[in-house]
């Protein structure tokens, strides 16, 4: 995952010289409730909790796997604050998403699959009617009610029409010619997860709440995105986008600007050289609130939370002492404190903020919506009586609704996995710190055992790395830890250095020098857990996916320790990678010190193809078809590197995926099932044991 940018049968996956097929299921786990490659199609988890203005209702997105389609399908559920009530709200046969209450509670506007796409419907709640309210030719989002609930902005892609390149010849009458070559000019031609973009901006719209004709409200060349913020008398809406001439080369840049509904003019309200961000408006219209920070073009910069007044003046920083990442901030109904969402230390919570600057913590456990790694994730929805909304998670089970307030206890509203995991056995996870090797800084880490964990056993080692880089790991559910661990291995997850939530000097620890001492944190995390006796260590994996496939990459050409690893769209080659990667304008600015021709050595010290010489290793490596993110050229580099030293190496190339490998239910079991298949092939636990 770059950027701080979510099965009974195992789909086939192609193989650079055979094909890893795993055997069945049952084969790796311990016995027969052990969570296994077909429970991942059991897997569910909520999404988008939105809770009513009143605060007695929340709607939330269920997610769940679609065994039939091999996708994660959604569908709009509610839930009383009490737990009582429990019921779908839209069609079971038909995806929906993005739920919004219109202002009076009345109305739960939403956006559901077609046979045309994509459209906006409003449910009345009282008497369950539902209306379609657009026909759209592209999908919208950031859905947003006026504040007297007659009318909807939102935010959808705009097509451009752009003349030939050049004037050519055309085929006779039913002659079948090539098509015509595809010229591209943009600095951004492809984007990871939709491919070869489509000429086009995205704008904002505005639609009647009783359907029509949507009116656009932007027409500049530019970006759009995220959800436009209504002002209380309805003739403004507030959002943030990167307008200035140089957005391309410039991508953080973005302000805060304010549209005029009636005539689409455009006024900047902040001016600094960084992101301005997370828009919201205090209930009076007079204050702003927004996210973002002094861009000083480093890897990790803590992002801050401002204020300003409405016009744009007097902006000050409310959060200076705070080191973490300020998200989604969202003013009370006196707006006198402002809610957000922040990671502290690989755990996510919900805090607010007074605008004299005291501070307080809401709700923790937070997440639960990265089903396959233990990333931090999860959202909130604030209702005008103080209570919260919220995703909430353990390292048990993924993502169940549950509702909070200040000073008071949560309550978890949903159940959504217990009928999986009471009859299922799954391992526990340990928190633990541990001390780097490399300066002694203190770095934290979670130990997950096998279902039936015996300490006076010896057990294999599968240490897990997580992307990013600026990424955290916490303690969460995550399938594939989980998948292991029934496996019979015990997992290592760690946050090493450049790990975000544990301040700016500790992210920014690996500036211009990644994949470095994240290398000695990640080792001492394996010398650690060896040290309490029961890891064979004999039988040491390692495994991790984009920037931990970089780091594992790097690992096998500075350690033999490890009897196998697993590389996981990796990044071999950083100068191949920044004329490739989709985010090349991001990347060579914040995490390179200029240009790859202009720093060649850099580019190659920092590379973990540098030192295959090194590496004796058997290492598989695994990318999909359609990665724009770390294109499938980096994997293939070091596979013919591997091949060319004959070191044992397998090339998994997976069909039509692009960054997210797993995203599919078959895929996240292939994923994890031809991870357990290398290992077992080297040394890793056998059905016989």
């Amino acid at each position: 995952m770059f950027l701080r940018a979510r099965v009974g049968v195992v789909l086939g996956l192609v193989v650079g010289v055979f094909l890893l097929v795993p055997t069945a299921t049952a084969q790796y786990a311990q016995d027969s409730l052990a969570f296994d490659l077909s429970h991942v199609f059991e897997l569910e988890y909520a999404t988008s909790p939105r809770i009513s203005p009143s605060g007695d209702q929340v709607v939330y997105g269920r997610t769940f796997m679609d065994k039939m389609e091999d996708q994660r399908a959604t569908r709009l559920w509610v839930v009383n604050a009490d737990g009582s009530g429990h019921r779908p709200l839209t069609d079971p046969k038909t995806s929906a998403s993005q739920p919004r209450w219109s202002p009076s509670g009345d109305r739960v506007a939403y956006v559901a699959a077609t046979e045309d796409g994509a459209e906006i419907y409003v449910r009345w709640m009282d008497t369950g009617q539902t209306a379609r309210l657009t026909q759209l030719e592209e999908p919208p989002s950031g859905l947003s009610w006026a504040p007297d609930g007659e009318r909807l902005a939102f935010t959808k892609f705009v097509p451009a029409s752009t003349p030939r390149f050049a004037e050519l010849p055309s085929p006779p009458e039913g002659a079948d010619w090539a098509e015509r070559p595809d010229v591209l000019t943009e600095t951004y031609y492809r984007a990871d997860g939709t491919g070869y973009t489509e000429k086009g901006h995205t704008q904002v719209f505005t639609v009647s709440a009783a359907g029509g004709t949507a009116k656009q409200i932007t027409t500049a060349p530019y970006d759009h995105g995220g959800t436009p913020i209504w002002t209380p008398d309805g003739e403004s809406l507030l959002l943030s986008a990167n307008r200035h001439e140089d957005w391309r080369l410039n991508p953080l840049n973005t302000e805060v600007y304010a549209i005029d509904v009636s005539t689409g003019a455009v006024t900047a309200l902040t001016n600094r050289e960084g992101p301005d961000g997370d828009v919201a408006l205090s209930p009076d219209g007079s204050t702003i609130a927004y996210t973002g920070f002094d861009d000083r073009e480093q890897g990790y910069q803590v992002t801050k939370l401002y204020v300003m007044d409405r016009d744009g003046t007097n902006a000050r920083l409310l959060t200076e002492a705070f080191g973490h990442d300020v998200q989604d901030p969202t003013f009370t109904a006196n707006g006198e404190r402002i809610v957000f969402q922040y990671v502290d230390e690989g755990s996510t919570k919900i805090g607010s903020i007074s605008l004299d600057g005291n501070r307080r913590v809401i709700a923790d456990h937070v997440g639960g919506t990265s089903i396959g790694r233990p990333y931090t994730s999860g959202s909130f929805t604030l209702a005008s009586n103080g209570r919260v909304a919220y995703t909430h998670a353990t390292t048990q089970r993924p993502a169940d609704v549950a509702v909070a307030r200040a000073e008071q206890e949560p309550r978890v509203l949903t159940s959504l996995n217990d009928d999986l995991f009471d009859q299922t056995k799954i391992g526990r996870v340990e928190e633990f710190t541990y001390e780097s090797s490399y300066d002694g800084k203190t770095i934290e880490g979670w130990i997950v055992t096998p279902p039936n964990f015996d300490k006076s056993k010896d057990y294999p080692l599968v240490l897990e790395i997580h992307g990013g880089p600026f990424a955290s790991y916490g303690p969460y559910f995550a399938a594939e830890v989980q998948l292991y661990a029934a496996a019979g291995y015990v997992v290592l997850y760690t946050n090493p250095r450049g790990s975000t939530s544990y301040g700016q000097a500790f992210g920014n620890a690996i500036h211009h020098d990644y994949p470095g001492h994240d290398y000695d944190d990640l080792m001492s995390g394996v010398d650690a857990v060896l040290d309490r006796g029961y890891v064979d260590p004999d039988r040491l994996y390692v495994t991790g996916g984009s920037g931990g496939g970089v780091l594992t990459s790097w690992i096998v050409g500075h350690t033999d320790r490890f009897r196998a690893a697993v590389a996981a769209k990796p990044v071999v080659n950083w100068y191949s990678w920044a004329l490739t990667a989709d985010m090349y304008p991001y990347g060579v600015k914040y995490w390179f010190p200029g240009m790859p021709w202009n720093h060649r050595d850099h580019y190659m010290e920092r590379s973990p193809i540098a030192y295959v010489d090194s590496v004796a290793t058997p290492t598989m490596l695994m990318t999909g078809t359609e990665d724009y993110r770390t294109p499938m050229s980096e994997a293939e580099q070091f596979y013919q590197a591997l091949k060319l030293r004959e070191v044992s190496t397998a090339l998994v190339r997976v069909p039509g995926a692009s960054h997210g490998i797993a995203t599919r239910p078959s895929q996240l079991a292939a994923k994890a099932g031809h991870v357990l298949e290398w290992f077992r092939r080297h040394g890793g636990p056998s059905p016989a044991q």
